[in-house]
C-alpha cells in the first residue's frame, strides 16, 4: 500500500484548495525612486522597467499602482545636491519630505514606507557620517542624524519608516526619538538582517549611491554568517521593531526561514535589484518562461516565511494575479 499524492493534483479546483502557500497583492511593496525636476522618467539600463522619476511622474505612477491593486510603496529619494552628511535628508523641504507630503495628498490610501538612510544623500555614498580614521561610518554620530531624518519623515506624514543603514542601536534610538515627539504609533520596519551583497549592483545605478571608496562590509553583514544573521533580527525585535527584514532574498531563503522561526514579528524580504536584473536578462535571452519563473520565485519567498515582499516585479505580479 502506498499514498497516492496525485489524487489531489488531478483537478485545478482540488489543487487550489490544498495549495499551502498563497500570494496576493497585499503581500507586495513596490520601490519608487523620486528625484528633483519635472517630467523626468529615465529608465535604468541595468534594470529594464525601473525608472528614476520626478515627483509629478511619481504621482501618476502611484495612481496606476492603486489601479493594479498594489497598496504599498517603498520610497527612495535622489537629491539634486549631495554633501558629507546628507543635508537634503535633514531638511523639511528635501526631496523625500516633499514626496511624502505630495503622495499622501494625492493618494491618501496608499501606504507609504520610506527608506531611512544616507547613502543616496552623501557625496561619499556611505550610509552615514564618516569616521575618517577607520575609513568607515561613525555608528553613534550617524544615529543622531538618523533620528533627525526620521522625525522629518514622520512630520511629512509617512506611514512606516524603514531604516536600512545597519547601524547598531538604530531601532532603540529611533523608537525613543519618535515616541518622545508624539509619533509612538508610527511603525518601524527594520532592515534587520542586511548582507554586504553583490546582488545590490544595479540598485546603485538607480539610486546613484555607489560608495566613492571602499565598500560597506564594515557595517553590513557577512554573507557567510547564519547565526549572526538571526541574532541581528532578534536584537532589533528586542529594541522595538515592528517588522523585520532579510535582504537580499533569493540566495538567503535559509536565513528567511530561520529568522521567521526565531522571532514573532512580521517578516519582509527585499527581492533586490540584482535578482530582478538576472530574471530580466534570462527572459531577454529566451532561456526561461519569465512569468512562471517570476511567480515561482515569489512563492519561494512566501514559503520560506516572508509575510511581505519588496520587489521591482510587483506590477507584473499584480497583473498576473488579477482574475
Amino acid at each position: 500500500m502506498f499514498k497516492r499524492f496525485r489524487r489531489l493534483r488531478l483537478h485545478p479546483a482540488s489543487r487550489a484548495m490544498v495549495q499551502e502557500t498563497k500570494l496576493s497583492c497585499d503581500d507586495l511593496i513596490y520601490p519608487l525612486f523620486v528625484r528633483e525636476g519635472e517630467g523626468i522618467k529615465t529608465e535604468v539600463a541595468s534594470m529594464p522597467g525601473v525608472f528614476q522619476m520626478s515627483l509629478d511622474v511619481v504621482l501618476e505612477e502611484c495612481k496606476g499602482l492603486e489601479a493594479l491593486g498594489i497598496k504599498s510603496i517603498m520610497l527612495f529619494g535622489i537629491p539634486s545636491t549631495k554633501d558629507s552628511i546628507g543635508s537634503d535628508a535633514l531638511c523639511e523641504h528635501g526631496i523625500m519630505a516633499k514626496a511624502v507630503r505630495a503622495i499622501k495628498a494625492a493618494c491618501p490610501s496608499l501606504f507609504v514606507i520610506t527608506d531611512l538612510c544616507f547613502c543616496e544623500y552623501t557625496d561619499h555614498g556611505h550610509c552615514g557620517i564618516l569616521d575618517v580614521k577607520r575609513e568607515s561610518v561613525d555608528n553613534d554620530a550617524t544615529l543622531e542624524i538618523l533620528a533627525q531624518q526620521a522625525l522629518i519623515h514622520a512630520r511629512a506624514g509617512v506611514d512606516m519608516l524603514a531604516p536600512s543603514g545597519m547601524m547598531d542601536g538604530t531601532i532603540a534610538m529611533l523608537r525613543d526619538a519618535l515616541d518622545g515627539a508624539g509619533f509612538e504609533n508610527l511603525p518601524l520596519m527594520s532592515y534587520s538582517t542586511k548582507f554586504a551583497s553583490a546582488y545590490y549592483g544595479p540598485f546603485r545605478d538607480v539610486a546613484e549611491s555607489a560608495p566613492s571608496f571602499g565598500d560597506r562590509r564594515s557595517y553590513q553583514m557577512d554573507p557567510a554568517n547564519r547565526r549572526e544573521a538571526v541574532a541581528e533580527s532578534v536584537e532589533d525585535e528586542l529594541q522595538g521593531a515592528d517588522v523585520l527584514m532579510v535582504k537580499p532574498a533569493l540566495a538567503y531563503l535559509d536565513i528567511i526561514r530561520e529568522v521567521k522561526n526565531a522571532t514573532s514579528l512580521p517578516l519582509c524580504v527585499y527581492n533586490v535589484s540584482g535578482e530582478y536584473a538576472m530574471l530580466k536578462a534570462a527572459a531577454k535571452a529566451g532561456v526561461i518562461d519569465y512569468d512562471r519563473v517570476m511567480m515561482e520565485t515569489m512563492l519561494g519567498f512566501k514559503r520560506a516565511g516572508a509575510d511581505m515582499i519588496i520587489t521591482y516585479h510587483a506590477k507584473e505580479v499584480a497583473a498576473l494575479l488579477r482574475p
